[in-house]
């Protein structure tokens, strides 16, 4: 079976040449390092000037004399934008689109354009490089930060799911804002606080070039930095991981989770962070990855999680460290019925002073408020005694009871019908 210049029969192990041309490296090889964008320019152009023709990332590689890994990731992120379209998955291949004509021009970095539909069943949805776990916003975000700006009482701001987000204070400035001004200032930020209380939204509203890595047990070095993967030709070709994607990028990088992934794993990204902002790929020619302005790391990490560790070399990484608690005033803002209010706040008294491990957030107040108009209040409010933890269910019941006034019960079947 022939392969490329850019793939190899097996996984080869660390060469000792230099990095190949077009790899988001240093730069070294005959070919320099492109801008920040301009591989997605490139690719776009591509793309365009050979219209109803598609293509795989091997065969763009070869014409534009950049590596397939790089081109792939490129090619996923103007799919995200719906500024191109995926052909058939076994080879994948890819064609220009109408929006793609504003991508040679932007790198991929902005458009209007809706995210592309499958079509028919030859055509594949967007899809992430099948190596890594981040997750993107569904329209390509501008690379550099965000500019500072200011806020209005009450003002809202949209996640790149669409959802609004409420700013709140934060050292005497919106927290969107706060957290804006600590990455124009490469200062990382921790923020830390039972889940449900909006640290990824935040983050989101903030960051609306965010990549996201999803932490847990099992997450690995690669899914951090790539890793090789079988190409459609048979060889195996090198995807980068959101961690080299945003240094490259110039992106803001959320590690959700961060103290559920073990210190062996997390210490990758620590040369990052620091003040050589340089990455080395050992399983990929041992090429070094130099992070580009704007590039930002921001971690989140749920205290009392099962399995959640802050360890002394990760906490130090973070100079800014937020506690993030549920905006109680908010949830009236929303209209959430405010007795279930009540009892949120009376239980998260009970948690501060160690009385009770648990108690309702921002998150399980929505989640009370839609099944109160699905299935009616009575049927919400036993839900709420219902996701309690075993342990502190009968000091919720408790609270429950005074604030409604009868006795509560969880949620259950009742006799038949």
């Amino acid at each position: 079976m022939t392969t490329t210049s850019d793939t190899a029969a097996t996984p080869p192990t660390m060469p000792t040449t230099p990095t190949a041309p077009g790899t988001p490296g240093t730069g070294t090889g005959s070919v320099p390092r492109l801008g920040q964008g301009e591989l997605r320019r490139r690719v776009a152009a591509h793309l365009v000037a050979r219209p109803g023709e598609a293509f795989t990332p091997g065969e763009i590689a070869r014409t534009l004399g950049r590596s397939s890994g790089a081109v792939a990731n490129a090619l996923s992120t103007l799919l995200r934008n719906g500024q191109a379209e995926q052909v058939g998955a076994n080879p994948r291949r890819f064609r220009a689109l109408p929006a793609t004509v504003h991508a040679t021009t932007t790198g991929g970095t902005a458009g209007s354009a809706e995210p592309v539909k499958a079509a028919s069943p030859t055509h594949s949805p967007p899809a992430s490089p099948p190596n890594s776990p981040a997750s993107g916003p569904a329209t390509a975000p501008p690379a550099a930060p965000t500019a500072e700006r200011s806020f209005r009482r009450g003002e809202t701001v949209t996640r790149p799911n669409g959802q609004a987000y409420y700013p709140r204070t934060l050292a005497d400035l919106p927290d969107v804002a706060a957290l804006q001004k600590l990455r124009a200032a490469s200062i990382p930020a921790l923020l830390y606080g039972p889940p449900g209380t909006g640290k990824t939204s935040l983050i989101e509203a903030a960051f609306p070039d965010l990549i996201t890595v999803a932490g847990d047990g099992d997450t690995t070095v690669s899914d951090f930095i790539g890793e090789y993967t079988q190409a459609a030709g048979g060889g195996y070709e090198f995807v980068y991981g959101p961690l080299v994607t945003a240094m490259t990028e110039g992106r803001a990088l959320l590690i959700d989770d961060a103290t559920l992934i073990s210190p062996k794993v997390l210490a990758v990204v620590y040369p990052a962070m620091d003040g050589r902002r340089q990455i080395i790929v050992k399983a990929h020619k041992g090429e070094t990855i130099t992070a580009t302005p704007g590039f930002y790391v921001v971690a989140g990490h749920n205290p009392g999680v099962h399995g959640a560790v802050l360890t002394e070399a990760l906490a130090s990484r973070f100079a800014a460290q937020i506690r993030v608690s549920t905006d109680y005033d908010l949830a009236r803002t929303l209209k959430i019925e405010p007795r279930a209010v009540r009892v949120a706040r009376n239980l998260a008294k009970r948690q501060e002073s160690g009385e009770i491990g648990w108690a309702p957030q921002l998150r399980e107040l929505i989640a009370f408020q839609k099944i109160a108009g699905v299935l009616g209040p009575e049927a919400a409010v036993a839900n709420l005694l219902g996701v309690a933890p075993e342990d502190d269910r009968e000091v919720v019941a408790e609270v429950l009871s005074a604030v409604y006034g009868r006795a509560i019960t969880p949620l259950s079947l009742g006799q038949q019908i």
